[in-house]
Protein backbone atom coordinates (compact mmCIF):
# COMPACT_ATOMS: atom_id res chain seq x y z
CA UNK A 1 0.00 0.00 0.00
CA UNK A 2 1.26 3.31 -1.11
CA UNK A 3 -0.02 6.84 -0.29
CA UNK A 4 0.70 10.76 -0.13
CA UNK A 5 -0.62 11.49 3.00
CA UNK A 6 -0.26 8.41 5.27
CA UNK A 7 2.58 5.71 5.58
CA UNK A 8 1.67 2.20 6.33
CA UNK A 9 3.89 -0.99 7.42
CA UNK A 10 3.39 -4.30 7.99
CA UNK A 11 4.92 -6.21 10.76
CA UNK A 12 3.56 -9.67 11.06
CA UNK A 13 0.26 -10.02 11.11
CA UNK A 14 0.66 -5.75 12.53
CA UNK A 15 -0.68 -3.30 10.02
CA UNK A 16 1.18 0.52 11.59
CA UNK A 17 -0.61 3.72 9.86
CA UNK A 18 0.36 6.21 10.37
CA UNK A 19 -1.01 9.70 9.82
CA UNK A 20 1.41 12.09 7.61
CA UNK A 21 0.76 15.46 7.25
CA UNK A 22 3.32 16.71 10.20
CA UNK A 23 3.34 19.95 8.53
CA UNK A 24 -0.15 20.73 9.88
CA UNK A 25 0.06 18.41 12.72
CA UNK A 26 -2.01 15.55 10.16
CA UNK A 27 -5.28 17.50 9.79
CA UNK A 28 -6.98 15.22 8.10
CA UNK A 29 -8.72 17.09 4.37
CA UNK A 30 -10.48 15.51 1.87
CA UNK A 31 -7.84 13.60 -0.38
CA UNK A 32 -6.43 11.95 2.96
CA UNK A 33 -9.81 10.84 4.37
CA UNK A 34 -10.30 8.74 0.96
CA UNK A 35 -6.37 7.62 1.31
CA UNK A 36 -7.51 6.23 4.48
CA UNK A 37 -10.57 4.78 4.08
CA UNK A 38 -9.10 3.05 1.07
CA UNK A 39 -6.04 1.79 3.51
CA UNK A 40 -9.36 0.42 5.84
CA UNK A 41 -10.52 -1.38 3.18
CA UNK A 42 -7.51 -3.32 2.26
CA UNK A 43 -6.77 -3.72 6.02
CA UNK A 44 -10.37 -5.65 5.72
CA UNK A 45 -9.65 -7.54 3.09
CA UNK A 46 -5.96 -9.09 3.58
CA UNK A 47 -6.37 -12.41 5.46
CA UNK A 48 -2.44 -12.44 6.92
CA UNK A 49 -3.41 -9.21 9.31
CA UNK A 50 -5.11 -9.45 12.05
CA UNK A 51 -4.57 -6.05 14.07
CA UNK A 52 -3.94 -2.42 13.17
CA UNK A 53 -1.92 -0.15 15.10
CA UNK A 54 -2.94 3.86 14.14
CA UNK A 55 -0.76 7.21 14.96
CA UNK A 56 0.51 10.44 14.21
CA UNK A 57 3.27 10.55 12.36
CA UNK A 58 6.35 13.44 14.59
CA UNK A 59 5.38 14.12 18.13
CA UNK A 60 3.28 16.94 18.49
CA UNK A 61 0.17 15.22 17.33
CA UNK A 62 -2.17 12.23 16.77
CA UNK A 63 -4.40 14.25 14.42
CA UNK A 64 -5.59 17.95 14.89
CA UNK A 65 -8.76 16.61 13.27
CA UNK A 66 -10.88 18.46 10.45
CA UNK A 67 -7.92 20.90 7.92
CA UNK A 68 -9.97 23.92 8.72
CA UNK A 69 -7.86 25.81 6.30
CA UNK A 70 -9.03 23.37 3.24
CA UNK A 71 -12.47 23.40 4.49
CA UNK A 72 -12.35 27.18 4.21
CA UNK A 73 -10.43 27.27 0.76
CA UNK A 74 -12.91 24.80 -0.89
CA UNK A 75 -10.16 23.81 -3.24
CA UNK A 76 -10.95 20.06 -3.13
CA UNK A 77 -13.66 18.75 -5.28
CA UNK A 78 -13.51 15.27 -3.20
CA UNK A 79 -15.75 14.44 -0.56
CA UNK A 80 -15.70 12.29 3.01
CA UNK A 81 -16.35 8.88 2.24
CA UNK A 82 -19.05 6.69 3.01
CA UNK A 83 -17.04 5.03 5.41
CA UNK A 84 -16.77 8.60 7.34
CA UNK A 85 -13.85 10.61 9.13
CA UNK A 86 -10.32 9.41 8.72
CA UNK A 87 -12.41 6.22 6.95
CA UNK A 88 -13.70 4.71 10.48
CA UNK A 89 -16.16 7.07 12.15
CA UNK A 90 -19.00 5.55 10.32
CA UNK A 91 -17.70 2.09 9.30
CA UNK A 92 -19.63 -1.04 11.05
CA UNK A 93 -18.26 -4.04 8.98
CA UNK A 94 -14.71 -4.12 10.40
CA UNK A 95 -14.10 -7.05 11.59
CA UNK A 96 -10.46 -6.30 13.03
CA UNK A 97 -9.52 -4.44 16.09
CA UNK A 98 -7.70 -0.98 15.68
CA UNK A 99 -5.29 0.46 18.54
CA UNK A 100 -5.13 4.19 18.35
CA UNK A 101 -1.83 4.77 19.99
CA UNK A 102 -2.66 8.92 20.45
CA UNK A 103 1.38 10.22 20.31
CA UNK A 104 0.28 14.11 21.13
CA UNK A 105 -3.33 16.22 20.68
CA UNK A 106 -6.44 14.53 19.17
CA UNK A 107 -8.88 17.63 18.69
CA UNK A 108 -12.08 17.47 16.92
CA UNK A 109 -11.71 14.64 14.85
CA UNK A 110 -8.72 13.76 15.59
CA UNK A 111 -10.63 12.39 19.18
CA UNK A 112 -13.56 10.81 17.08
CA UNK A 113 -10.67 9.01 14.97
CA UNK A 114 -9.15 7.31 18.79
CA UNK A 115 -12.86 6.73 19.65
CA UNK A 116 -13.13 5.26 16.32
CA UNK A 117 -10.88 2.56 17.39
CA UNK A 118 -11.32 -0.64 19.54
CA UNK A 119 -8.34 0.40 21.96
CA UNK A 120 -6.86 4.29 23.44
CA UNK A 121 -3.57 4.14 24.33
CA UNK A 122 -2.31 7.99 24.98
CA UNK A 123 0.80 9.21 25.73
CA UNK A 124 1.67 11.32 28.89
CA UNK A 125 1.70 14.40 26.63
CA UNK A 126 -1.42 13.68 24.24
CA UNK A 127 -4.51 16.28 24.90
CA UNK A 128 -7.88 15.48 24.01
CA UNK A 129 -10.75 17.88 22.85
CA UNK A 130 -14.09 18.14 21.15
CA UNK A 131 -13.38 21.58 20.09
CA UNK A 132 -15.75 22.26 17.32
CA UNK A 133 -18.46 24.61 19.35
CA UNK A 134 -15.68 26.75 18.80
CA UNK A 135 -15.40 27.14 15.71
CA UNK A 136 -19.19 27.16 14.31
CA UNK A 137 -19.60 23.20 14.11
CA UNK A 138 -20.39 20.22 16.09
CA UNK A 139 -18.51 16.85 16.94
CA UNK A 140 -20.53 15.53 14.19
CA UNK A 141 -18.66 12.51 13.09
CA UNK A 142 -19.40 10.42 15.83
CA UNK A 143 -17.81 12.13 18.52
CA UNK A 144 -21.53 13.59 20.39
CA UNK A 145 -22.61 9.47 20.30
CA UNK A 146 -19.79 7.44 21.19
CA UNK A 147 -18.24 9.92 23.88
CA UNK A 148 -21.51 9.38 25.48
CA UNK A 149 -21.96 5.70 25.48
CA UNK A 150 -18.23 5.62 26.77
CA UNK A 151 -17.86 7.75 29.70
CA UNK A 152 -21.08 8.81 30.45
CA UNK A 153 -23.50 11.02 29.33
CA UNK A 154 -23.11 14.00 32.01
CA UNK A 155 -18.98 14.00 31.47
CA UNK A 156 -19.84 13.84 28.05
CA UNK A 157 -21.56 16.67 27.87
CA UNK A 158 -19.40 18.99 30.00
CA UNK A 159 -16.60 18.28 27.33
CA UNK A 160 -18.72 19.00 23.96
CA UNK A 161 -21.02 21.63 25.20
CA UNK A 162 -17.84 23.74 26.92
CA UNK A 163 -14.88 21.80 23.93
CA UNK A 164 -12.77 22.36 26.58
CA UNK A 165 -9.49 20.23 26.22
CA UNK A 166 -8.25 17.34 28.58
CA UNK A 167 -4.76 16.15 28.88
CA UNK A 168 -3.86 12.43 29.12
CA UNK A 169 -4.37 12.17 33.44
CA UNK A 170 -7.83 13.29 33.02
CA UNK A 171 -8.63 11.52 30.06
CA UNK A 172 -7.67 8.06 31.43
CA UNK A 173 -10.22 9.17 34.49
CA UNK A 174 -13.18 9.86 32.52
CA UNK A 175 -12.32 6.52 30.45
CA UNK A 176 -11.17 8.49 27.32
CA UNK A 177 -8.91 5.99 27.30
CA UNK A 178 -7.25 2.73 28.58
CA UNK A 179 -4.05 3.70 29.67
CA UNK A 180 -1.82 6.28 29.54
CA UNK A 181 2.39 5.78 28.98
CA UNK A 182 5.37 7.97 28.65
CA UNK A 183 5.64 9.14 25.12
CA UNK A 184 8.64 7.58 24.67
CA UNK A 185 7.26 3.87 25.45
CA UNK A 186 4.09 4.45 23.80
CA UNK A 187 4.43 2.56 20.21
CA UNK A 188 6.45 -0.13 22.32
CA UNK A 189 3.31 -0.79 24.38
CA UNK A 190 0.98 -0.62 21.50
CA UNK A 191 3.21 -3.29 19.18
CA UNK A 192 3.21 -5.80 22.73
CA UNK A 193 -0.38 -5.10 22.98
CA UNK A 194 -0.93 -5.62 19.07
CA UNK A 195 0.84 -8.48 19.72
CA UNK A 196 -1.10 -10.20 22.40
CA UNK A 197 -4.05 -9.68 20.30
CA UNK A 198 -2.41 -11.84 17.46
CA UNK A 199 -1.43 -14.36 20.18
CA UNK A 200 -5.55 -15.18 20.79
CA UNK A 201 -8.03 -16.75 17.65
CA UNK A 202 -8.12 -14.34 14.99
CA UNK A 203 -11.61 -15.61 14.22
CA UNK A 204 -12.68 -15.12 17.75
CA UNK A 205 -11.71 -11.86 17.84
CA UNK A 206 -13.74 -11.57 14.67
CA UNK A 207 -17.05 -13.18 15.79
CA UNK A 208 -16.30 -10.54 18.80
CA UNK A 209 -16.39 -7.51 16.72
CA UNK A 210 -19.13 -8.63 14.45
CA UNK A 211 -21.56 -8.47 17.89
CA UNK A 212 -20.21 -5.12 18.99
CA UNK A 213 -20.95 -3.96 15.28
CA UNK A 214 -24.16 -5.27 15.43
CA UNK A 215 -24.90 -4.01 19.15
CA UNK A 216 -23.90 -0.27 17.54
CA UNK A 217 -26.20 -0.92 14.35
CA UNK A 218 -29.09 -2.15 16.79
CA UNK A 219 -28.54 1.66 19.61
CA UNK A 220 -29.08 3.61 15.98
CA UNK A 221 -25.44 4.88 15.36
CA UNK A 222 -25.27 4.52 11.45
CA UNK A 223 -29.03 6.05 11.63
CA UNK A 224 -27.84 9.09 14.44
CA UNK A 225 -24.68 9.58 12.45
CA UNK A 226 -26.62 10.45 9.29
CA UNK A 227 -29.03 12.45 11.41
CA UNK A 228 -25.65 14.61 12.47
CA UNK A 229 -24.70 14.96 8.53
CA UNK A 230 -28.28 16.40 8.02
CA UNK A 231 -27.84 19.16 11.46
CA UNK A 232 -24.08 20.01 9.69
CA UNK A 233 -25.91 20.70 6.91
CA UNK A 234 -28.25 23.07 8.60
CA UNK A 235 -25.58 24.45 10.62
CA UNK A 236 -23.44 25.57 7.53
CA UNK A 237 -25.90 27.55 6.51
CA UNK A 238 -25.70 29.96 9.75
CA UNK A 239 -23.45 33.22 10.22
CA UNK A 240 -22.37 31.75 12.80
CA UNK A 241 -20.47 28.78 10.87
CA UNK A 242 -19.27 31.04 7.62
CA UNK A 243 -17.63 32.91 11.29
CA UNK A 244 -16.27 30.48 13.25
CA UNK A 245 -14.09 28.79 9.99
CA UNK A 246 -12.95 32.51 9.17
CA UNK A 247 -12.40 33.39 12.52
CA UNK A 248 -9.81 29.91 12.81
CA UNK A 249 -8.18 30.69 9.47
CA UNK A 250 -7.49 34.75 10.70
CA UNK A 251 -6.96 33.61 14.10
CA UNK A 252 -9.31 35.63 15.91
CA UNK A 253 -11.68 35.37 17.99
CA UNK A 254 -15.03 35.17 16.74
CA UNK A 255 -18.00 37.49 16.85
CA UNK A 256 -20.91 35.37 17.30
CA UNK A 257 -24.37 36.08 16.26
CA UNK A 258 -26.28 33.18 17.22
CA UNK A 259 -27.84 32.91 13.68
Amino acid sequence: MSYEFIKTEKKGHILIVTMNRPEVYNAVHAEMHQEMSDCWDAFAADQDLWVAVLTGAGDKAFTAGNDLKATASGGSKKTLAPTGFAGLSSRFDLEKPIIAAVNGFAMGGGFETALSCDIILAADTAKFALPEVKVGFFASASGVQRLSRYIGRLAAQELMLTGRTIDAAEALKLGCCNEVLPADQLMTRAMELAEQLCSVSPSSVKATKRILNSMNVAEGLPESLEYSRVVQGDLAQTEDFKEGVQAFVEKRKPNWVNK
